[in-house]
C-alpha cells in the first residue's frame, strides 16, 4: 500500500506541493486566528467537583464576591493604619477608580477585619473585585486600571492577587517561548546541517515542522467553535510539531539517501522509502497520537486542550511527512545531497561500524546490562515516592515579580498568612453566625467570618496559618468538610485549597482508565506492526523505566529544591499534578516513537535473515545514529523551555530533557538490545491464532518477506 502511495506522490509531486502551499497560506491567515479564540487563564478546575459547585452556588445566591486584585499599601511617611491620614489616602485612591471597572473594594476600615493589617500595623491591603463576566474579561479590565492602581499619592502600592498573577504568568510564558524559539531555531539548523551534511537535506525537517505547526493552529481554531481550548495548547503544538517533524524528517530523509545509494531511479527510491520508513512513521504517528489522546479523557480544560493540540499536531505532522516530504524528495532527487559541508565523511551502510560493535558488546553480557541499568533507573526514581502534590501559585513566578512580592509579604507579615481562605457556602434555613462559630473550633482554623448573606445563602471565610497549597491546608480542608451541616441546610466547601484537592481526586480516578486505554491501544498497534505479543509488553516496561527515572529527578530537583540555584527557581515543596501527567503522555508517545524506529529496522532484518541477534545489532547500527540525532535535536527544541522564568514550564522542559536523554541512550542503546538478546527468538512469539491474525491484518507491505516463525518457547 505505502509503496503504491510513494509512487503516486512521486507522479503527482507538483500537485501535492501546490496543495501544501495553499494549505500553508490558508493556515497562516485563518489558522493563526486561534490566538484570539483561546481561553487565556484557568483551565485547572475540575467541573462538577465540590469546590466548583461551591463557587457556582455562591455566585447564583450572592452574586460574584471573590477578590480579583490585592493592592498592598504602605504609607510613605511611615504612618500606621490607625492614623486617619493613612486611611484617608487609601480611601481617596479607591474612590477615584472607575466604577464600571472596579465593582467593589474591601479594606480594613470598611470591615474591621484584622487580617487585612500587618503585624506592625504599617501595611494594609485592599481586595478588589473587577467587572467582567469571565476570566478573560476581568483580565482586560485589569489591564485598563492597573496603572491607576499602581499610582497612589503619598503611598506605595503593589499589585497582587489572582488576576495579576495569571496575567504575569501568561505574559512571562509568552515571552519565554518567543525567546526560546529565537534561540533554538538557529541551533537546530546548524545541528541539522552537521547531521545531514548538506543544507538541502537539513532544511526539509524544518519545512515540515512549520507546516505541522500551522496545520495544528488551524485544527485548534476549528475546535474553539465547539469547546474551550486553553492558550497553553499552543505551547504543545509548537514544540511537539517541531520535534516530531525533525524525527520523521530525519528518518525519512536518511532512508531516502540510503535508497539512492542502491538505485539511481528516484521513483523507486521514494517507493522503497515509503515502504520502510514511511510505514514506520505511520505506526509511530498513530502510537504517539493514541498516547496524547488519553489526555482528552481528563475533565480539566488544561489537560484536554493539551490532548487536542497534541493529537492535531501529530496527525498533521504525520500526514505532512507522508505526502509533502516524499513530494519534495521526488523533486530534489540526488540534489537532496546538494550544498554539502566539506568536513562530512561519506556515509557507510555496512554493518561493522560503531553502533554495530556496541550492540554486539552489550549483547555479550545481557543479564549484567539489564540488572545494572534497571537498578540505576529505579534508584533514580525513588524520590518520586515522596512526591507532594500542590497547585500553581505565585511561587512559580521569578523572585522579584510584583505579584509574588505581594503574596510573600502577606504570608510573612500578616496574621492568617494568606489571601486564600477556605470558603464555606451555606444554603438553607440555618444561622450562618452559629455555624461559623462551630467552624471556628476546627483545629487549625484561626478565624471564621461570615462575609456575605443573601436570602438562604451565606459565605463563611475560614482563615488559617500557612500555605494554601500545603498538605497541612488539605488536611484542614478535610476536617472542615467532615463537620456535619446544620439541620435543614447544605454545605459546600471551596477555595484555592479545595480546588487542588478536588483536582487530585479527579486525576487519581481518571488516570488508571487513561493508562488502561493507552496501554491496550499501544499493545494492539505494536502487535499489528511487529507480529509479537512480547515486544509490546517489553516496550511498555522499558518506557515506564525511563519515565520513573525522569519523574524521580523532577521531584528531587523541583520539589526538594536541589539545583534551584543553578536553574534559578524557588522550590515550592510540591509539584502541580497536571505537569507530570502531561509529561507522561508526551514521553510515553515519544519513547514509543524511538522504539518503533528501532524495532522496524530490527524486524526488517530478522525477516531477511532469521537471526535475532544479528537483526538487533544491524537494526541498532542502522538506526542508532538517527535516534541519537533525533533525541539531540528534540532536546534542543524542548530544552529551551528550561530557561523559562515560570517554574512549572521550567520543570516540564528539564523533565522532558532528562527523560529523552535517558530513553535514547540508556534504554534504547543498552536495555533494549540486552533484553532482546536474552529473549532471542521469543521476541517474535505470538500464540497461533494471533500469529494468523498478524499474517492477515498486520501493518506490512504485501511484497515484504513473510514473517519468520519463531522457535517454540
Amino acid at each position: 500500500m505505502l509503496e503504491r502511495w510513494g509512487r503516486l506522490v512521486h507522479r503527482r509531486r507538483w500537485a501535492v506541493l501546490a496543495a501544501a502551499l495553499a494549505f500553508m497560506i490558508f493556515s497562516g491567515v485563518w489558522g493563526t486566528g486561534v490566538f484570539g479564540a483561546l481561553q487565556s487563564s484557568g483551565g485547572f478546575d475540575t467541573p462538577g467537583s465540590e469546590s466548583v459547585q461551591a463557587q457556582e452556588i455562591a455566585e447564583r445566591g450572592l452574586g460574584r464576591t471573590e477578590g480579583d486584585v490585592v493592592v498592598l499599601y504602605r504609607d510613605r511617611a511611615g504612618r500606621t493604619v490607625d492614623d486617619p491620614a493613612f486611611r484617608d489616602a487609601v480611601a481617596r485612591e479607591l474612590a477615584a477608580l472607575p466604577k464600571d471597572k472596579v465593582a467593589a473594594a474591601t479594606t480594613h476600615w470598611s470591615t474591621g477585619a484584622q487580617h487585612l493589617v500587618s503585624r506592625d500595623r504599617k501595611t494594609t491591603y485592599a481586595v478588589l473585585r473587577l467587572a467582567g463576566a469571565d476570566a478573560g474579561a476581568r483580565a482586560d479590565t485589569f489591564e485598563a486600571v492597573k496603572d491607576d492602581l499602581a499610582t497612589a499619592a503619598g503611598l506605595t502600592a503593589q499589585l497582587g492577587g489572582q488576576v495579576p498573577t495569571e496575567t504575569a504568568i501568561n505574559e512571562r510564558v509568552s515571552s519565554d517561548i518567543a525567546r526560546a524559539e529565537i534561540f533554538s531555531m538557529p541551533v537546530l539548523l546548524i545541528l541539522l546541517v552537521v547531521i545531514f551534511g548538506s543544507l538541502a537535506a537539513a532544511g526539509l525537517p524544518l519545512l515540515i515542522g512549520g507546516l505541522a505547526i500551522l496545520g495544528s493552529f488551524t485544527a485548534l481554531h476549528l475546535l474553539t467553535f465547539g469547546t474551550d481550548v486553553s492558550i497553553f495548547a499552543i505551547n504543545i503544538t509548537t514544540y511537539l510539531g517541531l520535534g516530531l517533524a525533525i524525527d520523521y524528517g530525519l528518518f525519512i530523509v536518511a532512508r531516502f539517501r540510503e535508497e539512492l545509494r542502491r538505485t539511481e531511479d528516484v521513483e523507486d527510491a521514494v517507493a522503497a522509502t515509503m515502504t520502510t520508513a514511511g510505514r514506520t512513521v505511520l505506526v509511530s504517528g498513530v502510537t504517539v497520537a493514541i498516547s496524547l489522546a488519553g489526555l482528552t479523557l481528563f475533565p480539566q480544560v488544561f489537560l484536554r486542550s493539551m490532548g487536542y493540540g497534541g493529537v492535531a499536531t501529530v496527525v498533521v505532522c504525520m500526514l505532512a511527512a507522508l505526502t509533502v516530504l516524499p513530494a519534495l524528495l521526488s523533486v530534489l532527487g540526488p540534489r537532496v545531497n546538494a550544498l554539502r559541508v566539506p568536513w562530512r565523511r561519506k556515509e557507510s551502510g555496512r554493518p561493522g561500524t560503531g553502533w554495530y560493535r556496541f550492540a554486539r558488546a552489550v549483547m555479550r553480557r545481557p543479564v549484567a546490562v539489564i540488572v545494572g541499568t534497571a537498578v540505576i533507573l529505579l534508584a533514580l526514581g525513588t524520590p518520586f515516592l515522596g512526591i507532594n502534590w500542590g497547585g500553581v501559585d505565585t511561587k512559580v513566578l521569578p523572585a522579584g515579580t510584583e505579584a509574588r512580592v505581594v503574596a510573600d509579604a502577606i504570608e510573612r507579615d500578616f496574621p492568617g498568612g494568606n489571601t486564600d481562605p477556605v470558603d464555606v457556602v451555606l444554603t438553607g434555613r440555618a444561622d450562618p453566625a452559629a455555624f461559623a462559630a462551630r467552624l471556628g473550633q476546627v483545629p487549625g482554623v484561626t478565624g471564621a467570618q461570615v462575609t456575605a448573606v443573601r436570602g438562604e445563602t451565606a459565605r463563611i471565610a475560614l482563615r488559617y496559618d500557612g500555605d494554601a497549597q500545603s498538605e497541612a491546608a488539605r488536611d484542614l480542608l478535610q476536617r472542615v468538610r467532615d463537620v456535619p451541616p446544620p439541620p435543614g441546610a447544605d454545605v459546600h466547601v471551596g477555595g484555592a485549597t479545595a480546588l487542588v484537592s478536588d483536582q487530585l481526586a479527579s486525576l487519581g480516578a481518571t488516570l488508571p482508565w487513561v493508562a488502561l486505554l493507552v496501554g491496550l491501544a499501544t499493545f494492539v498497534l505494536l502487535f499489528l506492526a511487529f507480529g509479537s505479543v512480547v515486544l509490546p509488553i517489553k516496550a511498555i516496561v522499558m518506557n515506564l523505566l525511563s519515565l520513573t527515572a525522569a519523574f524521580g529527578a523532577v521531584v528531587w530537583i523541583f520539589q526538594d529544591g536541589n539545583l534551584s540555584g543553578l536553574l534559578d527557581f524557588t522550590a515550592t515543596g510540591s509539584i502541580a499534578p497536571a505537569m507530570p501527567i502531561l509529561m507522561l503522555a508526551m514521553l510515553f508517545g515519544l519513547s514509543m516513537d524511538y522504539e518503533v524506529f528501532l524495532l522496524s529496522r530490527v524486524r526488517e532484518q530478522y525477516d531477511l535473515t532469521g537471526d535475532s541477534t544479528e537483526a538487533v545489532a544491524t537494526g541498532l547500527q542502522r538506526t542508532g545514529g538517527v535516534i541519537t540525532s533525533a533525541a539531540l535535536l528534540f532536546v534542543v527544541v524542548i530544552g529551551a523551555l528550561s530557561t523559562s522564568g515560570i517554574s512549572f514550564i521550567k520543570l516540564f522542559g528539564v523533565g522532558m530533557v532528562i527523560a529523552v536523554v535517558v530513553d535514547a541512550t540508556v534504554v534504547r542503546a543498552l536495555l533494549v538490545p540486552a533484553t532482546m538478546r536474552l529473549l532471542g527468538r521469543a521476541n517474535w512469539w505470538a500464540p497461533g491464532p494471533l500469529g494468523g491474525l498478524y499474517r492477515r491484518y498486520g501493518i506490512r507491505e504485501e511484497d515484504t518477506p513473510a514473517p519468520r516463525e519463531p522457535a517454540p518457547v
